[in-house]
């Protein structure tokens, strides 16, 4: 734009210096005109140096955009990977209580099963009502308060052979037809904690 207006400026007074090449003045007038095109030339390159910095101002104002869209994105996935460890975390620290509570409620089971051994001996013996009084209230309260941490008894008696819960111990001639392939007898009771199988009964099976 400066040197266009620098060209026509030179024509112009090119024109005008043809026009009055006698007059005494057209020496003056021409250290004039190379005054005013040096200054013309000055702002031509002051323009291109403005222009260059509005230039380099744009494409520092794009870097300084890109820049942030990264840290922007950065962000956002940090504070993806951290939902994503708190929740594992947290689900780990579940599974860990929970299997903290399995192995516990587990152990107690020996003694649900000496409970009622004892009952069944005490019931053949004469005189033992107090005892077998005694060994139910504390049979009941432990079996209540375990099914309170979700602890529940297998039914095996009478029903189909399962494995996904019974385990066989032996195989016994069936008293009858209708008995064949289930469970005529419990040797061990068996558990599920949460509806998970804590421990298979154990049992014999009608062949």
């Amino acid at each position: 734009m400066a040197v266009n207006l620098q060209t026509r400026l030179e024509e112009k007074i090119a024109h005008i210096m043809a026009e009055h090449k006698d007059n005494k003045k057209t020496e003056n007038f021409e250290k004039k005109y190379k005054e005013a095109a040096k200054a013309l030339e000055e702002a031509g390159k002051s323009l291109e140096e403005a222009e260059k910095s509005k230039e380099d101002a744009e494409k520092a104002k794009e870097e300084a955009e890109k820049r942030a869209e990264s840290s922007r994105n950065d962000y956002l996935r940090l504070m993806a990977e951290f939902d994503t460890f708190r929740r594992r975390s947290a689900e780990e620290k579940l599974e860990l209580v929970k299997s903290a509570s399995a192995d516990t409620i587990k152990g107690l089971l020996p003694v649900l099963d000496d409970c009622e051994i004892a009952l069944k001996q005490l019931s053949d013996i004469e005189g033992s009502e107090d005892a077998v009084e005694g060994i139910t209230l504390i049979l009941n309260k432990l079996t209540s308060y375990l099914k309170t941490k979700g602890l529940e008894k297998i039914e095996a008696k009478g029903q189909d052979f399962d494995t996904e819960f019974h385990e066989a111990v032996t195989m016994f001639p069936a008293p009858s037809e209708d008995l064949k392939g289930k469970v005529i007898e419990v040797v061990q009771n068996g558990y599920t904690l949460g509806g998970k199988v804590l421990r298979y009964a154990k049992v014999i099976v009608g062949a």
